[in-house]
């Protein structure tokens, strides 16, 4: 069994360079947790420099992925307060291109329960039904939704380069942190395993040629997104909200991010905008055009607003989304509008 115990052990076999002792028994090892197949260490040194830091970095990788049932690997080693790291080391120093993905689109929401999992694949599946390439990144580690709404739940195969290779279903390509879990199991994971976690998602899998990946973020503004920022440049940020105050007052957290990281914002889009009962009468159920008005007031485009229909939730249940299903129909062609308003973006 992979536990706290099992990676200390594993680490006295990493010697100190230089010295016949190991980073454990001279202390070095200030964290080291264990769950569901990942393992998350960090080393603080009291000397050296960004070399010996390196060594260490890799003498313990390389110790901890020798373990049975180990999947993932995140190793944090800290130089001394003051210590210089690599000569041109920035937070966004790792940003890199991905071959082959023309556009990387983030889809995010300032709070949960505006629907924006149920965006991300009906626009995803509406952009393909364009003509476009389109894969599909689930972000939230915690709770991935993606694998019930695209109705697939496979483990990604392994290419010859020893990449990911994402299933797919509806013609996108998907990659979720769901496919790699079994059941149930719940992710207890601390903050840098999941920006490690995500920054895989996105450069060991073998997306292929896309014309759009577009990124379903959870909700907020936390580890995830930085990661996201940090990883690949982003050619635009989505919005998703709903019409009342109370879910406006979030998102304008969300616009702010997107800016403090230089990432464009690409639009609002207004999720369960209203709802027509049976006998035709419009029910304005969060109100309406509050994110239209607030687009407005940031002077950032609007992208179309989303009805509520039963049949868009009954899609996502059952793993075909309504633009998949009823393309045609009044709620497969809200999203048709919505993913055409995205396309133009871009000219």
């Amino acid at each position: 069994m992979l536990t706290e115990e099992v990676v200390i052990n594993a680490l006295k076999a990493v010697k100190y360079p230089g010295y016949s002792r190991d980073i454990v028994s001279f202390g070095l090892v200030k964290e080291a947790t264990a769950s569901n197949g990942a393992v998350s260490v960090s080393v603080q040194l009291t000397g050296g420099n960004s070399q010996v830091a390196q060594q260490i970095k890799s003498d313990c990788e390389e110790a901890l992925r020798s373990l049975p049932d180990v999947r993932h690997v995140l190793v944090e080693v800290k130089l001394p307060p003051g210590q210089p790291g690599p000569a041109g080391a920035t937070a966004w120093g790792h940003q890199n291109r991905v071959p082959g993905i023309n556009r990387v689109i983030a889809v995010a929401s300032g709070k949960g329960g505006v629907g924006k999992s149920t965006v991300s694949v009906n626009v995803a599946c509406a952009l393909r039904h364009l003509g476009a390439q389109v894969g599909l990144l689930d972000c939230d580690i915690y709770g991935p939704s993606i694998p019930l709404m695209m109705g697939i739940n496979q483990k990604p195969t392994i290419s010859p380069e020893e990449k990911l290779v994402p299933p797919s279903n509806h013609g996108v390509k998907l990659m979720s942190m769901g496919f790699l879990l079994e059941g149930d199991q719940p992710v207890i994971w601390r903050g840098p395993m999941i920006m490690k976690t995500i920054q895989q998602f996105v450069t060991q899998v073998d997306w292929g040629r896309l014309d759009y990946l577009l990124v379903d973020l959870p909700p907020g503004t936390g580890d995830a997104q930085l990661s996201l920022c940090q990883t690949v440049p982003l050619d635009g940020g989505v919005i998703v909200t709903t019409p009342q105050e109370a879910a406006l007052g979030v998102v304008r957290k969300g616009i702010a991010m997107f800016e403090k990281v230089n990432v464009p914002i690409l639009g609002i889009i207004e999720n369960m905008s209203y709802f027509t009962a049976p006998n035709g009468e419009r029910v304005e159920i969060f109100g309406h055009g509050g994110g239209k008005a607030e687009a407005g007031r940031q002077k950032i485009p609007f992208l179309g607003e989303i009805p509520i229909y039963t049949e868009i939730r009954i899609g996502g249940d059952r793993g075909t989304p309504v633009v998949v299903s009823h393309v045609d129909a009044p709620f497969g062609q809200a999203f048709i509008h919505v993913a055409e308003a995205l396309r133009a973006r871009f000219g």
